[in-house]
């Protein structure tokens, strides 16, 4: 995937988030069983760490519950809108 580094960093400098960060998530999600709780616990918990958005337990148990009860399609939008919302 080659995009415009213009692009990037302006999102890098917008957002304060790293690029890579979120490509290498994106990258571990292509294959990850959102059916398991312990993997959608570290996404949702990488997402917060590269959103810099800590996450509280009782969230994070509300996020894990949609996504392994409901099989919500899991990406980077998704999670970060659930944190967002808070």
């Amino acid at each position: 995937m080659n995009m415009d580094n213009g692009f990037f960093k302006n999102v890098e400098k917008k957002t304060g988030v790293n690029m890579s960060d979120i490509l290498e998530l994106a990258n571990s999600l292509q294959n990850a069983n959102f059916k398991d709780e312990k993997t959608v616990r570290n996404v949702i918990r990488r997402v917060s760490q590269i959103a810099n958005k800590p996450v509280n337990k009782e969230t994070e148990d509300k996020i894990v519950k949609s996504i392994v009860n409901d099989g919500k399609q899991l990406d980077f939008n998704t999670i970060s809108k659930m944190i967002n919302k808070k």
